[in-house]
């Protein structure tokens, strides 16, 4: 079947001189084939995300039209209004992000739908913003995040600037379906329909700016500071550049640029991974500081929805923060500076998925707000904006992902690691006029509430059929009573597949949260231990959240659950 495939691709007059040498060069390479041609690349509720080449299992600009063709199909079948309020398209400084949006634009257009696409590279919250402010019925952010540079992704928003539901992505998975092969001549592509494209201008980047600025909770602190705090900052050639240094210039706020990092460079080449979770990414940064004697480092990932942070520890070397550690800080800010502020009340709301730390409840409680957890995506904390603040009924506050994802007001509803830059460096001043570092704060919350070591530990899978296996060892979890873990006591066990938490000892009870394949351990004395497959890459992900009286305490014993859990995945 995939070597039918294969040959008819190869035959194609679709296909370019350059495109079909792709192909002839990988002819005696069975497992590569098999690979490219075994499968189409899947449609899911975070959009496609793939290698970059040619075949039904990659991303090219064939799967790109494809699943951009059966977006048409499912606009046009909401009659045309949902075609003139149109679609807008975002991209970043990846490899053919700028031609994948581009061929989006085109098959939009030949469809009879408004299209707007930026003018440059743009960042996920300016797509997600500018979905929202035009009334568009859906976006589409070319991107694959902090993945290598082999990767590129196409994400599809809904008019809420949410990531599209999963209602919604089951329409359009139909509808792409329905076409049949990337190269069908039911693909609509006129070229002439080009001109129909509207590009956008500065003033929506204008009106981000100035709606984002509203957010600050410490002029004065920043004003007092702002100017001789020392922040080094790197978009990791990325789209964060612009608006990142755009938002901190007009905060009053000082920052120093790694230069190299600022040129967008589609092979990320200062960098293992463009991925600011992870230390290696922020050294230039780092090594900067330490010349320059700055306190932060601040690094975002190519589509600037994640921000990684570092800071001087006690003995003044630099510790990267991670995505839980930046979140109960951020956190923290928030919810401490809309007290003094007299703007908390109850009908406040805070979010974080349910794998990332157990400390933002012990927060959360401790300043009267309730705290909602929601399965891992951000698309299900804009789905908690929607439901509860839209309505009026609650106040959002704050959300945040483990994954370096944070958002704080309601102009977009994904990770912003623009307003997340804005958010820690004003958070930076505030502390810095109290006489207080970031590093000091932490250790004072981990002293306030109990210290929690957070991490998760990722199991790699290839070939085709990784996301099956994936699936098949979560699901055997489930068919498994577990009573303790290397000798901590389980206090429950939670099916997230079927919204269902089971009590050990006895009982169960229905959970409010949308189905996914998680199965989540909680244990005595407040930690827990998560497993899932990635929904972007093949890797079974097991998240540790846990509670101790010190840091060495807490790694004794997640060293003890980690060898016992990973011995009962087995």
């Amino acid at each position: 079947m995939y070597m039918d495939l294969y040959n008819s691709w190869l035959q194609s007059s679709k296909l370019g001189d350059k495109e079909v040498k792709e192909l002839v060069d990988i002819k005696d390479n069975q497992k590569e084939i098999e690979y490219r041609f075994g499968k189409d690349l899947e449609f899911g509720t975070a959009g496609m995300r793939g290698l970059i080449g040619l075949g039904t299992n990659m991303m090219n600009v064939y799967t790109v039209k494809r699943a951009t063709q059966g977006l048409a199909e499912y606009i046009k079948s909401l009659g045309e209004k949902a075609m003139a309020k149109g679609v807008v398209i975002s991209y970043d400084t990846r490899r053919m992000s700028f031609q994948f949006a581009y061929e989006s634009a085109i098959v939009l257009a030949s469809n009879g739908i408004k299209t707007y696409v930026f003018s440059d590279v743009h960042p996920v919250p300016m797509l997600s913003y500018a979905v929202r402010e035009l009334k568009t019925v859906a976006g589409i952010m070319i991107t694959a995040s902090h993945n290598p540079k082999e990767y590129n992704g196409y994400k599809v928003y809904g008019e809420d600037g949410a990531q599209m539901s999963p209602e919604a992505t089951e329409e359009v998975v139909k509808y792409i379906n329905e076409i049949g092969d990337c190269l069908s001549d039911k693909i609509l592509y006129d070229e002439n329909q080009g001109k129909k494209i509207k590009v956008l201008s500065s003033k929506l980047d204008k009106k981000y700016y100035k709606t984002i600025k509203k957010l600050c909770l410490s002029p004065k602190q920043v004003k007092k500071v702002g100017k001789t705090i020392k922040l080094v900052y790197t978009p990791v050639h990325g789209s964060g550049y612009v608006p990142v240094t755009t938002i901190l210039k007009k905060m009053g706020i000082s920052v120093m640029l790694v230069p190299e990092q600022t040129k967008k460079d589609t092979e990320f080449s200062t960098v293992e991974v463009p991925n600011p979770e992870v230390k290696e990414t922020l050294t230039l940064g780092i090594k900067m500081a330490d010349v320059n004697k700055a306190d932060v480092v601040f690094g975002t990932d190519p589509d600037c929805d994640r921000l990684g942070v570092a800071v001087r520890n006690d003995a003044g070397e630099f510790v990267a923060l991670s995505g839980n550690q930046s979140g109960i800080l951020l956190l923290d800010y928030v919810l401490r500076r809309l007290k003094e502020r007299g703007e908390l009340n109850d009908k406040g709301f805070v979010v974080k998925s349910f794998v990332s730390t157990s400390m933002a409840k012990l927060i959360a409680d401790d300043y009267g707000v309730e705290l909602i957890e929601t399965p891992v995506g951000f698309k299900f904390i804009g789905e908690k904006i929607k439901q509860l603040d839209d309505t009026g009924a609650r106040k959002y506050l704050f959300g945040f992902e483990e994954s370096c994802g944070y958002l704080r007001g309601t102009h977009c509803r994904d990770k912003d690691a623009v307003v997340a830059s804005m958010l820690f460096a004003e958070m930076v001043c505030y502390y810095a006029y109290n006489g207080v570092g970031i590093y000091q704060r932490l250790q004072e919350l981990y002293a306030k509430y109990g210290y929690v070591f957070d991490t998760n530990v990722s199991i790699k899978y290839g070939g085709l059929n990784a996301m099956k296996e994936m699936n098949a060892v979560v699901d055997k979890m489930k068919t498994v009573e577990v009573n303790d873990i290397a000798g901590v006591k389980v206090v429950a066990t939670r099916d997230y597949s079927k919204s269902i938490r089971k009590i050990v000892g006895g009982g169960e009870e229905q959970m409010d949260s949308p189905k996914t394949n998680a199965v989540y351990y909680e244990l005595d004395g407040g930690s827990f231990i998560c497993i899932r497959p990635s929904g972007t890459e093949p890797k079974l992900k097991v998240y540790y959240s846990i509670k101790a009286e010190n840091e060495k305490l807490a790694l004794k014993k997640f060293n003890e659950l980690k060898t016992a859990f990973e011995e009962f995945i087995k």
